[in-house]
Order: structure tokens, then sequence, then C-alpha cells
């Protein structure tokens, strides 16, 4: 489609204030897509919100962004509401992107340090996986979807590997790969396509909250043959082409997509 015919349209990105959900909602606004942003931000942070907000508009796309905890039931009602109502209850929701990162950064097992609890596996899977069943079936259930819809969400090579203190993410990447491939089959007669995409390694706020995130940093350049990490840029690019039409028709996998470095086990000396 033309940006022209793109502006019709709105894009549904869930993080849309930092890292990949940023950059994915500029870029496509640079499309044409319209954006629903929401966010969960205090006020020392608004100010970069209201940055990508002018970001957007400069690009002649309409933003429409949400500062609420998008795992929070009530508020994503309400949230839903909010954009039916702008929508008109016209099937306008072209792109939904789910960019959560939330979630408990401890050991299941440790004499030293505090093991994770119950209730933080729970809210760690609730936000980073769940959600997006929920988010979806509240578009779904207000015939918000157009045809021919994307949905992306957020994985990592996490999903199949492990990392220190990163056990509640990995399981929270491996249940929403989970419900990529159930809502691909459930969504697929509505022609809708929904996939995982997994990023790099990117510097991006969540990575700098993951212990020995300077390590991982190092250890992916020397194994991706770009011999650098992911962008953000990378990812929104990614999710650009997959929008453009003939890219429905891609639905139910996981999209490498980091250059090649999931794929390499070591990296010898050049």
């Amino acid at each position: 489609m033309t940006k022209k015919e793109n502006s019709k349209y709105w894009a549904l990105i869930l993080g849309a204030s930092s890292g990949f959900g940023e950059s994915v909602a500029i870029k496509l606004a640079q499309d044409g897509f319209n954006i629903f942003g929401v966010h969960l931000d205090r006020q020392a942070t608004m100010p970069q919100v209201n940055r990508i907000i002018k970001d957007i508009e400069k690009s002649g796309s309409e933003a429409v962004f949400f500062n609420a905890n998008a795992a929070d039931e009530q508020k994503r009602k309400d949230v839903v509401q909010k954009i039916k109502k702008k929508l008109n209850n016209r099937a306008g929701v072209k792109v939904i992107m789910h960019s959560l990162a939330f979630g408990t950064l401890k050991p299941y097992i440790s004499n030293e340090s505090e093991q994770i609890t119950k209730a933080q596996m729970e809210m760690t899977l609730d936000v980073m996986a769940h959600s997006l069943v929920y988010w979806v079936q509240d578009i779904f259930k207000g015939n918000l979807l157009a045809d021919k819809c994307r949905i992306f969400a957020m994985t990592s090579s996490g999903g199949h590997s492990s990392i220190p203190y990163y056990g509640a993410v990995s399981a929270a990447k491996a249940a929403l790969e989970s419900h990529v491939r159930q809502l691909t089959v459930e969504l697929g007669p509505y022609n809708v396509s929904v996939n995982s995409i997994m990023a790099g390694v990117t510097k991006t706020p969540a990575l700098s909250k993951i212990p020995g995130n300077k390590s991982m940093m190092e250890v992916a350049i020397s194994k991706n043959p770009r011999d650098r990490l992911t962008t953000p840029e990378d990812i929104a690019n990614v999710i650009s082409v997959l929008c453009k039409d003939g890219g429905e028709w891609i639905s139910g996998g996981i999209i490498n997509a980091d250059g090649g470095e999931d794929i390499v086990s070591y990296m010898g000396e050049n």
C-alpha cells in the first residue's frame, strides 16, 4: 500500500515510549500509518514521550498516546473504548505491536540472594506474554481489526536458551511465541497475520536492567556476522517491510531479525 492508503489506518503500539516500540511507531508513521501508543511513564520521562509524538506528527500522521498500565485489565478496556470512539466504530487497526518489557530478573534457586516469588513469576508472564492475547481479544471483539491486519510480538533468543536471572522472562518469551502460534490459527479465517519478531541483542532500556548486560553485548557482537548489535531501527525496518502488500501471507513464525546472530554458536578470530 502507498503512504496515502496507509493514512486511513492506525497502528497500535504497546510499549511505545522507548526501545523497539518507539522506533516502530516513528517508522510506521513515516509509512503513513496513524499511531495509537500505549506507554507507562512518570513525569520525568514524559518529555521523551512528547518528542516521539512530535516526530510522528512531523511525518504527517496522527498520534494518540495513552499513559496507562497496559497489563491492567480495566485500563486496557478503557483504552480500547477510546480507540473505538476515535475510529467511530470502523475497523481501522491495521497493525498491533506488543513490545512490553517489564518483568522480574531474579534466580529461581539461590542461597545468596532473594529467589523469585510466585507473584513475581505470574506478573512477568502476564505482562510480557498473556497481555498480548487480552489486547487482541478486546480489539477483535470491538470489530476494530482492519482487513489484512498484522500483529507482531517481540521475542528474543531467551525464549529458547538460558540466561542468568532471565528465567521468568525466558518463560514469558516462550509463552508469547506459543500465543502467537495459537492466534495465527484462530485469526487466519479473518485474514490476520501474527508473527514473533526475534531481535538480536539490542541496547535498550530493558537490556540495561539485565545483570551482566555488558558481557551479553560483547558476546553478541563477537557472534554477529555484521560485527555489531541489532538496533531498534533495524527492527522498525523489518516490521515496515512486513506491513507492505504481500506480507500478510507470512504468519505463525518466529522471524529472526538479528543479522544472523542467533545461528552462530561461536565466532573465532577472523
